[in-house]
């Protein structure tokens, strides 16, 4: 009786998230590395003209601060926030759009305040998969509660859980829908499409200091940090996983912390189930432990798509136009999810493993991935009006010539890897607008 009490709570939580479709909108994540010009080492968050220096001198530029105790640890304005993950990964999150030129332009905004103080440190912003440089032994954690309690946990989990904190940098868009129907089929193909979208997307050609002999290693620190809250969620294929199945999903696995009164208990390996008090219950205390789950595809009051690694711009803009060609056009919805009906958890699982060793040409439904890429991204541009449609081109332009972000950059790292990642480099796209 209690656990379906806990399931109705949960669902009800999801349920509030539907939107008439006009009222869809596009939410979007991007992280980054904040290195030094010269050598690619992280800045960490303490150092001298760390990344809390560089907080401290957003605010003067109309941010405000977000504290945890006397810690600087993010900043907001009316139409995004920044915050730090664990190795001082910066990440800006702008507020959801209708429009992804929008979008676009708080991003370049957001640029324009940030590229003129890194600058003045000699300092860069990269959009990319995994540090360049600097190995996780060396990078200190910052002085985040949760992040304490979440090493102390997962780094006996997986052999991997560290880099996944202080070594990775992703994309992430999120994804509205109008009903239970609607959420199935757009959860089913976003989880059905993971592996094309990671190999795709890849951009991680450096793991700890050096070239990687493989491809997509986010994909391979996720698939070894923590089965309990990683990877595909259990049942996501299914045509039926609804709102019920993402709350059984939960409720059967640990959160590790929860939230209580705007303080942290650490909870171990004890399900949630054994936890949740529906009776004492707060929006944010359930909010923050559905974000303690990093599945390829999560659900909080949208969906969350997250298996592209932070890529550069404009090629960021991409996956923002390619899921919503997909996603919010209705006739689009239907074919996809017809074409994807035959795939299964194992196909997928399977591909998730292949790509690491053969990237874009793994076999996904008989064929590679970028064959795939082409025909999926043929019906994305038929759900987008022309001037949306133009933000494919650089995705069109990685499945034409095969070269997937890795494989730009070892294209060119005889040059020397500083010259290699130059197209990596955001500030030049500041430099580029001046």
């Amino acid at each position: 009786m209690e656990l379906e009490k806990q399931i109705d709570e949960i669902v009800r939580y999801i349920e509030r998230g539907e939107k008439d479709k006009k009222d869809f909108k596009l939410g979007v994540e991007f992280e980054h590395f904040i290195v030094d010009k010269q050598s690619l080492r992280t800045v960490t968050y303490y150092e001298d003209k760390g990344v809390k220096h560089t907080l401290r001198q957003l605010i003067k530029k109309g941010w405000n601060g977000i504290y945890e105790g006397e810690y600087l640890l993010g900043l907001e304005k009316d139409n995004a926030s920044i915050t730090l993950e664990p190795g001082a990964q910066l990440e800006i999150s702008i507020k959801p759009y209708k429009n992804i030129e929008e979008i676009e332009r708080v991003y370049l905004n957001f640029l324009e305040d940030l590229i003129p103080i890194l600058d003045s440190k000699n300092q860069i912003l990269l959009s990319l998969g995994y540090q360049p440089k600097t190995k996780i032994a060396n990078i200190p954690f910052i002085p985040k509660e949760r992040y304490k309690y979440m090493s102390k946990y997962l780094q006996k989990r997986g052999k991997y859980a560290l880099n996944m904190m202080k070594g990775t940098a992703s994309t992430q868009v999120t994804i509205d829908y109008k009903s239970e129907k609607d959420y199935i089929k757009k959860f089913r193909i976003a989880n059905s499409l993971s592996p094309v979208i990671s190999a795709i997307f890849d951009n991680t050609p450096f793991f700890e200091g050096e070239v990687s002999k493989k491809y997509n290693i986010r994909t391979l620190i996720w698939n070894n940090c923590d089965d309990d809250r990683c990877g595909i969620v259990e049942g996501a294929l299914d045509n039926d996983f609804g709102y019920k199945k993402y709350a059984q999903y939960i409720l059967n696995r640990p959160p590790i912390i929860i939230k209580k009164d705007n303080d942290f208990l650490y909870t171990k390996g004890k399900r949630f189930k054994y936890i949740f008090n529906i009776s004492n219950n707060k929006e944010n205390e359930l909010s923050h432990v559905l974000t303690m789950f990093f599945p390829d595809v999560r659900t909080k009051k949208f969906i969350e798509i997250r298996m592209a690694d932070s890529i550069p711009y404009p090629l960021n803009f991409s996956i923002i136009a390619f899921w919503k060609g997909l996603l919010y056009n209705e006739d689009n919805l239907n074919i996809l999810d017809e074409y994807l009906n035959d795939i299964d958890i194992s196909a997928v699982l399977k591909a998730k493993k292949d790509i690491i060793n053969y990237g874009i040409n793994t076999l996904f439904k008989g064929i590679p991935i970028y064959e795939l890429g082409k025909k999926i991204l043929q019906i994305s541009k038929k759900g987008l009006c022309k001037e949306e449609r133009d933000y494919l081109n650089p995705l069109e332009e990685i499945l034409i010539n095969k070269i997937t972000p890795t494989l730009k950059t070892k294209q060119m790292i005889a040059r020397g890897k500083y010259d290699a990642l130059d197209w990596c480099n955001l500030n030049n796209v500041i430099k580029c607008k001046i």
